[in-house]
Formats: structure tokens, C-alpha cells, sequence
């Protein structure tokens, strides 16, 4: 009975946590603290009070010292110090109390935590990277961390504003006038509301993926690769990456556009020589301004993303205020229209730049100058017109001067009167419209439809007339001309970069307060406002602007003035500044988030040469990315088109978006475990309609372009699937694979395959040495050439040992395979089995291989090397009994023999023969073979041919031709051979062969006896006759030594072995006590070969006239086929099957290594009794 000891310590009731000042019991005494001192006591002790030692103050002890009695003196001398305090959360645990009740587990607490330390561990979660174990490694090591403020950004400020921000852009500004007049205001609400559309179903997909678990910061990279896998999740991440880069070029450009044109016209370097080049040098003080100002962002993002994110405020501000501006310009000009005339001849738009004097005439009358005239000259509203008024002195006559105006001069090459013009200039007159009409006009009826142009094409009002000319418009004339073809297409591959940037918010997910509720909402109600406003912005445009200045991109009708900015109230001004500044920010925003998003990518090491990405600064800032990000943006600038970039962007935003919707359908329509989004207004249809109207937006607005950006995304995803890292992210490819693969299955479940469908699926059998080194790998070097790549391989092999022991060596095992089968660049799987007995676990193995229809119909094994020279007969009785296995399992069998002589993949033959020796037919293994072997590049340039044996009674021409007619409908071009063989006497040499083998065979087993009795007799002398006397299992195991019948002999022979009177030979050597006496009688019935009258018994063998025979064929034929194929790259050969009488095994070792003796490099081939060959097709 264990002693059990008490202490007990007293306490002071508050010093007891968790106690209510109100209990009387225990606020009336002192507490007290117990210990059980036992061997299966719950040991309890309190820290120490202080730092000096085990002392407490006793309740009162009036401040008197006393040693701590709480250590105890258990039976085994092991207790454990532990807090008594039960809210403790900074002591240690109390491992002994907790094993009270859960000592069911306590040998697996290390793998199996407790529930209470894993719920801990979650509640104290900051926000880490979704399946990142960098992170969680690192705060293992002990790195201390800064205690991190809490994020508190909400849904307005946090998602909602940065989505307006990133939404709204140059295009808004820039492009979307031309685009409404181009297309029309049909066209026009229906490119809109498809991008919307777009955006509006991606972004609902997003939602889905953002709030199933913890949100990720990295945006759409992460989403998707989480998702997809790392192939495409790398694939897009650098397609969503070089995006944004493109959108920074973009940006950048259109910010240089408002400069250039809008605000400092005479800034430009380059000056237009005639009127050709203007677009050129356009384009030129584009690439500069563009590359300088780049520098500059770069410059500002390098030096830090802070002011960056301060000057964002102000940016989305200037958007704010530049879109109210031009709604209330609208309304505005329902009741005051601004004044912007357009000159038209005829129906053609003028340039108002070249209105030098302002005049919208051929003539203008000018007073004589003899006369005395007062001329009254108003003061003009900018951009009007300058009306001359005349006031003659009272005269009895006044006369008039007329005069050319400066657009005489254009199109009549000429001042003069009298002077020849143009033909479409003499037949048509000057007229001004209003640039505005205003929203109360009606003007929309008029805008209602498309007008495309084609490059060169001038800017028409079809509802003014005019008569032709016969003669088109020169670009020498001063019209407004379009400068590119327009077409829908193109209109949408321009506009929707103005409705990306959707990912602002979930870019920013570690900054929210509730992600999982915040970035829905903010997304999808910034998408909904977006929307609204570029809708009714298509409305209003149409509504309150002419048609000729809304296809005038650059407002030359108009006098240079921004198009938009006409509609803008109170001045143009509002427009031009705040697009110029809101272009500024989107473009620093752009690079501020490529670099960060491509350092993402580059981290997960999933890409190998973008490893060098993956470092910036001492704080993280990405400086090797943002100097790439900056080149490839210059690649943009210099490209120098706002109207060619915006394509380009556009397709790479779209394909981001399509897998993200891919990913949300995935996901819902496999059904992932894991697959439990907050949000659940989704839907794999609205995934799916989103991510086809992706793929259609990709096609029709640039369909080289999509080309191209497939091209990309497929390179990188090939590259990252042979060179990246392995990633396991629980993706939904992996998902998607696993039911396809089980569709697959049960589809080839439904019947056996074709004959036209064989192919070998193969089953390798490979052995490793002690030190888990492949014997033989050239095996695997076969399998590959056979195989090239196709259908399935099973490598398999079998570690000795009891599986709970021997389980490490079996992972070891199948390291070594994997890594063999990497190098042999052989795709497959690898099995290792653990077994007692070899032979056992190769049954195993060939019974259990495969699942379903993909199960192995081939084995491949080596030829037991050296096997007459092995006093071991394990080798080639597991040889042996793995094809009878086969045979059994309706398997077919192929031994390379001689293996090491074949040759690697890396050494082609460049010339010989496959020789085919087909003498029974074995379901065609013999011709489909060679056919495959030629397939790979090792023995593609080897020629084919085939041998086939005539007895006597034969015709073997009739045979050849025969042979000749089958191969040419099996459609396989090889030589055809007859050899014939005569029936012939049996030579003595075939006789003596036979002879040898019996003897030899006779005399192992004698030999093998005689060592077991030399064990036997060592046995004896080593221990006295009572231990002699063993238990069943160590005495069969002693007797079995070198045994032909109990070495790896089946369990059920065993079994039968039994006789009739009750006993067998295994339980008399078991019950048998050895003496003397006994040992001499046995070894004189038993060893034979251990007397001299034993060998002559040996040597006075006949041998079996069955064995002859067998030995006569395998002669003949050797002395045929090495005749014949001596030269032969590989021969193929019929292996013939084992002996039904197990005592024969032997025998067939040996006929097998006359067969193919002299050959160097051998194949034998063993069907499986179905055919695998057929003429049809």
C-alpha cells in the first residue's frame, strides 16, 4: 500500500484568484494547500514568494520566516513544481492534473495538443500570411516581435475610398467622350455595362474566396494561388503583376497627355515639320516627359510609401471634385449652355487651331481704306467668334472690301480671289454650331448611333448636308481626322481599364478591422457607384455634347480645350487639373503595388529565378522589384500611345479575372471541405458567366493580344510545373484532379480494355542492397524507354522486417525510388511493401498494385544475378516463384537479362537490329515490343526484325509470306526470317549437359544438408541434452537451415505435410532430443554426399528423359539464335513457364541459361494470355 504524506501550507484567502469576497467559509480561515505525496498523486506546489527561496509567510506568523515543506518525497522521487493559481495563463502547465482525466492520451500530447492550448495559440492570431510557415517558424526560433497595433480601418475608409481611387482614371477623363461618340450612346451603355458586368461578377467571386478563412495580404496573387495551385497562381500573379506595371505606364501617359495638350502646349520639345509629323513628335515628347516623370515617381516610391499614402487623400479628392464638376456642368447647361462653337464646312468639322483669325468664313468684307470708317471691336469671350461692325461716316456712297480668310489660303494655296481651290471648299459653305448644346437640346437623338472611322477618316455631322467632292479629304486640309480605325472591339480593349483596380480593398485586408465583412460590402457597393456614374456619364455626354467634338479625342474643334472639360462648370480648369493630379496618384499607386506584389511571388519561392525580387530594404521595401517594375513600365512609356497600352493592361486585368472566377467556381462545384465562405451571395453560375464573359472580353477587344498574354501565362505556368518549387497549398486543382481522376476510374472500371487500348502498365520490381541503394537501376532505365512517358509505372520493391519496426526503412525506401525515378525522369508512383520472406511481399505487391482500372497488366523484374555460384537458393526460388505469380495473376512478364549491358538513355544506337525470335505466339507481347521500344530515342534508329522456327512438317515459305502479310496489316515494317529446324539425334553433348545439371543440382542439395548437419552437431556440443530439447518455433527454425523443403515454403504446404498416422517430418525434428547415437544414424540415412558410396551413388544419376528432351530444345534453339542474331542489339525471346512440379525449379534456372547463353543482351518476354495486338483498326 503506498504511503501517502500531507503538507499543508497556509495561505491567505485574497491571495487566491478567482474566490468571491463573499464566501464566509473560505474568508473566515486561512486556506490551505495540500499535497498528496504518492505514486500516482497529483503533485501541487506554490511558486515562491520571493527570490529567496521556498519561504512563505504563515497567516500569522507575524511576518516570521519558515522553509517551505511543499516539496514532497514521492515513491519514485519525481514530482513536479506546478502553479496552484487557476487562472494562470503565465505558469506552467499542469501536466499531472489534467493527466487525471486525459491519460488516455498522454503519450501523444507532443503530436496531439490539448484543445484549451490549441484555442490559445488561434486567439492570440495577429495576421499571418495564409500558409506561410515562414512566419510561424520565426516566431519559434524566439525572434521578438513588436507588439503591433490592432487594425481599425473599417468598410468607407478602408475598402470602399481605395476601390474608388484605383477605379477612377485617366480614362475616365481622357477617353470616354471619344468612346461615346464613337460607338454611340447604345454602344456605349453596352460597352459599359459589360465591363461593369465583369468586374461586378469577378468581385462577387473574389468575395467568396476573400472570406473563406483568414484573408491574406497580397490580393488576387494569394487568392489564387491558394486557390489554384502554384502553377496558376504564379502564372496569373505575373500576369496581374505585369498589369499593374502597364497601368502605371498608362497612367503616366495619359498624365503627360493633359500636360502636353491640356496645360502647356509649348512645353513640347519636339515641334511638328508639317503637318505629317505632328503625331510623331508627339509621340516623342511623350517617351521623354513620360521617362522623366517615371524616374521621378520611382524616385518618391523609393524613398518611401508614405508620402505616397498621404498625397492619396488629395488625390482621390481632385477625382471627387472633377466628377461633381462635370454633373453639375450638366445641369448647368440645360439652362446656360457654355459657349464652345464648332466650325463646319459643310458637313466636315474644322480645327480650331487653324482658325488663326478667327474666322469661320471663305470672305470677310472689310471697309475701303479711303474711306473714313468707325470700327467698333467688342471685346470676345475667349473661344468666340470676332464679329466686325461697321459704322460709315454718313456718305452719299460707301464701299466694301472683300477679303480671303486664312482658311482661303489652306485650301486654295492661295490669297487671291481668283485663285483655284478645292472642289469639296467651292461647293460647300461655313457654318458654327454650338459645341454644347446643352442637356435640354435634344442632341442625344442624334448621338443615339455609332459612327466608326477608319485612320485618316474625317469627323463628319451627317445631319448637316454638304455636296461631295470628288476628290477625299487630304490631311494637308485643316479638318479634325481620326487618327486611328475605330471599330467596338477596340473601344472595349480601351475602356475597361477604367473599371479595374477592384482589388484595392483586399490588397489592404491587413489593415481592416473585419476583412471578412469589410471587403465585400466595400467592393461591391465602390463597383455599384462606378457603375452609376459611367453610365450616367455615357448619358450625359450624349445628351449635352455634339457629336463631332465627342469623336474629336483631343478637342480640335474645339480649340485644343480637354472635350470633357467643356462640360465641366464653372471652368474647364476644374477638369483639367484635377485629371492631371488623379492620373498623377494612379500612377504612383501603380508602382507603389507591383513591386510589392511581385516581392509576394518572388517570397513564395515558387518561381526560381525571380528569388532575387524577394529582398528590398532593411524594412522590407522592396528595391530590386521596383527597379524592374520601373524598366518594364519604360517598355510602356515608350511605346508612347495611350490607346495601344490601355490593350495590353486590359489583357492581362482580364485574365486575372478569369481565374479568379475559376477559382470561385472550383471551389463551390467540387465542394471542398475547406470551402466555407462568410459570404454567401455567390453562385458557381455567376462564376462561371463571369468568366466567360472575361475569356469573350479578351477576344473581342484584342484577340492577337489574348493570344499573346496565353502565350505568357502558359510559358510561366510549363516553367514553374518543371523547375519551381513543390507547394502543397490545398488548392482546388489538386481537388479538380482528384475527381477527375476518380471519374476516370470508375469509367475504366466498366469493362477491360480494348485490344487496340493495350498498353504495357507497368509493374517494376526492383531490390536494394543493405544500404538502401538500388541494385539493379538500370531496370528503371528499360522502363523508361518502353514507357516514353506514357500510361502508368508502379515502382515497387520490398524491405524485409515486421512493418511497425521496419516502417522508417520502408519511408527510406521510397525516398530512394522517388529520387530514381526523378533522375531516370521516369512519372509514376513507387510502392514499398514490408515483409517477413521477399517472395510474400512481392505476392502482395502484385496482388494489391493499382486501383481500379489502372492496375498493372506488366511486371518487369531482373534476372537473379549469378545465381549457380549463390549457396543461397533464395534468389532464384523467389525468381521463380514471382512468375508463377505472374502467371497466376493473368500478368505478363518481361526479364531483361543481362540489364547492365543496356544501354542509358543518354546513349541512342545509331544503327543494328531488334531481333524478335517469336517461336509460340504469346498474345502478340513479341511484335508490340519492339514497336515501342523504337518509339523512345535510344532505339528509334534500330531496325526490325523477326525469326520464326519451322519444324519439319512446316512450309516455311508459305509461312514467311504468311508472316510478311500479318506484319503489313499490323502496319509495322520489319524483316522477316523462317529459320528451320530438322529433327536431329540428341547429341551427346545435350546428354551430357543434362547429366551436369542433374548431378550439380543432386550435389547443392547434398552439400546443403551437410552444412545443416554441421549446424546441427555445432548445436549439440554447444549445450547439454536438456537444452537440446527446444520450443517448436527456434527448433523448426534450426532444422530449416539450407532445407529445399522448408525454405520459404507456403504456409499451407506446411500445412499439408501432415500424414495420415498424425505426425510429419517437421514434428518429429521438432519433438526430437539429438544423442549421439541418433545423430549418426540420421547423418548416415541423410547425407549422402558425406561417403564415398554417396558419390558414387551420385554418379551413377541417369538422367530424366523429360530433362533431355527440355535440354535438347533449349540447345537447338541457342545454337539458331546466336547464329542468327549475334549481332542484335537486343533479342526478344518467348520465356518459357516454370515446371508444375516445384522440384523441377531448378532445372528450369538451368535451361533458361542455355537458351539464352552467348547472347549479350536478352529480353524474355512472358504474355499474359490476352491479346494485345490487332490487325483492325
Amino acid at each position: 500500500m503506498a504511503s501517502v504524506r500531507f503538507t499543508v501550507t497556509p495561505t491567505k484567502a485574497e491571495d487566491l484568484p478567482g474566490l468571491p469576497d463573499t464566501s464566509p467559509e473560505i474568508s473566515s480561515r486561512s486556506g490551505t494547500h495540500v499535497r498528496f505525496g504518492s505514486r500516482e498523486s497529483v503533485s501541487r506546489s506554490e511558486p515562491p514568494s520571493d527570490a529567496s527561496g521556498g519561504v512563505t509567510t504563515a497567516a500569522g506568523g507575524g511576518g516570521t520566516e519558515t522553509p517551505d515543506h511543499v516539496n514532497m518525497e514521492q515513491g519514485d522521487g519525481n514530482s513536479k513544481i506546478a502553479s496552484v493559481y487557476i487562472n494562470n495563463s503565465h505558469g506552467v502547465d499542469d501536466d499531472d492534473f489534467y493527466d487525471r482525466n486525459l491519460a488516455l492520451f498522454e503519450e501523444e500530447m507532443d503530436t496531439r495538443p490539448k484543445v484549451s492550448s490549441l484555442l490559445s495559440r488561434l486567439a492570440n492570431y495577429t495576421n499571418l500570411t495564409q500558409g506561410a510557415k515562414e512566419h510561424e517558424e520565426a516566431e519559434s526560433i524566439g525572434e521578438k516581435k513588436k507588439a503591433s497595433k490592432s487594425p481599425q480601418m473599417g468598410t468607407f475608409m478602408g475598402v470602399y475610398l481605395p476601390c474608388l481611387q484605383n477605379i477612377f482614371g485617366v480614362i475616365l477623363f481622357l477617353r470616354l467622350t471619344w468612346v461615346v461618340g464613337t460607338a454611340g450612346v447604345l454602344q456605349g451603355l453596352c460597352i459599359v455595362f459589360i465591363c461593369c458586368c465583369c468586374t461586378l461578377l469577378t468581385a462577387i467571386s473574389m468575395s467568396a474566396i476573400a472570406t473563406n478563412g483568414v484573408v491574406p495580404a497580397g490580393g488576387s496573387y494569394f487568392m489564387i494561388s491558394r486557390s489554384l495551385g502554384p502553377e496558376f497562381g504564379g502564372a496569373v500573379g505575373l500576369c496581374f503583376y505585369l498589369g499593374t506595371t502597364f497601368a502605371g505606364a498608362m497612367y503616366i501617359l495619359g498624365a503627360i497627355e493633359i500636360l502636353l495638350m491640356y496645360i502647356a502646349p509649348d512645353a513640347a520639345i519636339f515641334a511638328a515639320k508639317g503637318l505629317e509629323g505632328e503625331g510623331a513628335a508627339m509621340l516623342n515628347n511623350m517617351r521623354v516627359y513620360g521617362s522623366v516623370c517615371l524616374l521621378l515617381m520611382s524616385l518618391l516610391v523609393f524613398v518611401g510609401v508614405k508620402y505616397v499614402n498621404k498625397l492619396a487623400s488629395v488625390f482621390l479628392a481632385c477625382v471627387i471634385v472633377s466628377i461633381v464638376s462635370i454633373y453639375v456642368g450638366a445641369l448647368v447647361s440645360a439652362f446656360k449652355p457654355p459657349n464652345f462653337p464648332v466650325c463646319m464646312l459643310g458637313n466636315r468639322t474644322m480645327n480650331g487651331h487653324d482658325l488663326v483669325d478667327n474666322q469661320c468664313a471663305k470672305t470677310v468684307l472689310l471697309p475701303d481704306e479711303r474711306e473714313d470708317v468707325n470700327v467698333t471691336l467688342p471685346i470676345a469671350e475667349p473661344n468666340t467668334t470676332i464679329l466686325l461692325t461697321f459704322e460709315p461716316t454718313p456718305t452719299p456712297t460707301s464701299t466694301v472690301t472683300e477679303k480671303t480668310t486664312y482658311l482661303w489660303s489652306r485650301f486654295c494655296q492661295s490669297t487671291e480671289l481668283n485663285a483655284t481651290c478645292d472642289d469639296y471648299f467651292s461647293t460647300n459653305n461655313f457654318s458654327r454650331i454650338k459645341g454644347i448644346p446643352g442637356l435640354a437640346s435634344g442632341i442625344i437623338a442624334d448621338n443615339l448611333w455609332s459612327s466608326y472611322l477608319s485612320k485618316g477618316d474625317v469627323v463628319e455631322k451627317s445631319s448637316l448636308s454638304s455636296s461631295r467632292g470628288v476628290q477625299s479629304a487630304s490631311t494637308q486640309q485643316p479638318y479634325v481626322f481620326a487618327d486611328i480605325t475605330t471599330s467596338f472591339t477596340l473601344l472595349v480593349g480601351i475602356f475597361f481599364p477604367s473599371v479595374t483596380g477592384i482589388m484595392a480593398g483586399s490588397n489592404r485586408s491587413g489593415d481592416l478591422k473585419d476583412a471578412q465583412r469589410s471587403i465585400p460590402i466595400g467592393t461591391i457597393l465602390a463597383i455599384l457607384t462606378t457603375s452609376v456614374v459611367y453610365l450616367s456619364s455615357v448619358l450625359l455626354f450624349g445628351a449635352c455634347i455634339e457629336g463631332v467634338v465627342l469623336r474629336d479625342k483631343f478637342g480640335d474643334s474645339v480649340k485644343g480645350n480637354l472635350v470633357v472639360g467643356t462640360l465641366a462648370w464653372p471652368t474647364p480648369w476644374v477638369i483639367v487639373v484635377g485629371s492631371f493630379f488623379s492620373t498623377c496618384g494612379a500612377g504612383l499607386q501603380s508602382l507603389t503595388g507591383a513591386p510589392r506584389l511581385l516581392q509576394a511571388i518572388a517570397k513564395d519561392n515558387i518561381i526560381p529565378f525571380l528569388r532575387v525580387f524577394g529582398q528590398g530594404k532593411a524594412n522590407g521595401e522592396p528595391t530590386w522589384a521596383l527597379l524592374l517594375t520601373a524598366l518594364i513600365a519604360e517598355l510602356g512609356i515608350l511605346i508612347a500611345s495611350l490607346d495601344l497600352v490601355a490593350p495590353i493592361l486590359t489583357m492581362f486585368f482580364l485574365m486575372c479575372y478569369l481565374f479568379v472566377n475559376l477559382a470561385c467556381a472550383l471551389q463551390t462545384l467540387l465542394r471542398t471541405p475547406n470551402w466555407r465562405p462568410r459570404f454567401s451571395y455567390y453562385h458557381w453560375t455567376l462564376s462561371f458567366l463571369g468568366m466567360t464573359i472575361c475569356l469573350a472580353l479578351m477576344f473581342i477587344s484584342s484577340w492577337y493580344y489574348a493570344i499573346i498574354a496565353m502565350v505568357i501565362a502558359g510559358m510561366i505556368y510549363k516553367y514553374i510545373e518543371y523547375h519551381g518549387a513543390e507547394k502543397e497549398w490545398g488548392d482546388g486543382i489538386r481537388g479538380l484532379s482528384l475527381s477527375a481522376a476518380r471519374y476516370a476510374l470508375l469509367r475504366l472500371e466498366e469493362g477491360p480494355p480494348h485490344t487496340k487500348n493495350w498498353r504495357p502498365q507497368l509493374l517494376v520490381l526492383l531490390k536494394l542492397d543493405e544500404d538502401a541503394h538500388v541494385k539493379s537501376p538500370r531496370l528503371l532505365t528499360f522502363a523508361s524507354q518502353l514507357k516514353a512517358g506514357k500510361g502508368l509505372t508502379i515502382v515497387g520493391t520490398v524491405v524485409p522486417g515486421n512493418f511497425l519496426q521496419s516502417y522508417g526503412e520502408a519511408l527510406a525506401a521510397e525516398q530512394t525510388l522517388k529520387h530514381l525515378m526523378d533522375k531516370e525522369r521516369v512519372k509514376g508512383f513507387c510502392q514499398c511493401i514490408v515483409a517477413q520472406k521477399a517472395r510474400e511481399g512481392i505476392s502482395h505487391m502484385i496482388q494489391s498494385s493499382g486501383l481500379g482500372g489502372m492496375k498493372p497488366n506488366t511486371v518487369v523484374m531482373g534476372w537473379p544475378h549469378a545465381w549457380r555460384q549463390s549457396e543461397d537458393p533464395q534468389s532464384w526460388k523467389t525468381f521463380i516463384h514471382t512468375v508463377r505469380v505472374t502467371t497466376a495473376a493473368h500478368l505478363a512478364l518481361l526479364v531483361p537479362k543481362n540489364i547492365s549491358l543496356f544501354p542509358s538513355n543518354s546513349e541512342p544506337c545509331t544503327d543494328g537490329y531488334i531481333d524478335v525470335w517469336w517461336i509460340v505466339h504469346d498474345g502478340g507481347m513479341l511484335m508490340l515490343l519492339p514497336f515501342l521500344l523504337r518509339q523512345h530515342k535510344v532505339w528509334r534508329k534500330c531496325g526490325m526484325r523477326i525469326f520464326t522456327v519451322a519444324q519439319m512438317e512446316d512450309n516455311s515459305i508459305q509461312m514467311k509470306k504468311d508472316l510478311a502479310t500479318f506484319l503489313y496489316h499490323l502496319r509495322i515494317e520489319a524483316e522477316v526470317e523462317v529459320v528451320e529446324m530438322h529433327d536431329s539425334d540428341i547429341s551427346a553433348y545435350t546428354y551430357e549437359r543434362t547429366l551436369m545439371m542433374e548431378q550439380r543440382s543432386q550435389m547443392l542439395r547434398q552439400m546443403r544438408l551437410s552444412k545443416s548437419d554441421r549446424e546441427r552437431e555445432r548445436v549439440r556440443w554447444s549445450f547439454d541434452d536438456a537444452q537440446l530439447v527446444k520450443d517448436r518455433n527456434s527448433m523448426l527454425r534450426l532444422t530449416s537451415i539450407g532445407s529445399d523443403e522448408e525454405d520459404d515454403t507456403d504456409a499451407g504446404e506446411r500445412d499439408r505435410a501432415v500424414t495420415g498416422d498424425g505426425s510429419s517430418e517437421r514434428h518429429r525434428r521438432v519433438q526430437m532430443t539429438w544423442t549421439k547415437e541418433k545423430t549418426s544414424q540420421y547423418r548416415a540415412t541423410h547425407s549422402g554426399c558425406s561417403t564415398p558410396e554417396g558419390f558414387r551413388d551420385m554418379l551413377s544419376i541417369r538422367p530424366d528423359h523429360s530433362n533431355v528432351r527440355r535440354m535438347h530444345t533449349a540447345v537447338k534453339l541457342n545454337e539458331v539464335i546466336v547464329n542468327k542474331s549475334h549481332d542484335a542489339r537486343v533479342v526478344l525471346l518467348n520465356m518459357p513457364g516454370p515446371p508444375r512440379n516445384p522440384d523441377g525449379d531448378e532445372n528450369y534456372m538451368e535451361f533458361l541459361e542455355v537458351l539464352t547463353e552467348g547472347l549479350e543482351r536478352v529480353l524474355l518476354v512472358r504474355g499474359g494470355g490476352s491479346e494485345v495486338i490487332t490487325i483492325y483498326s
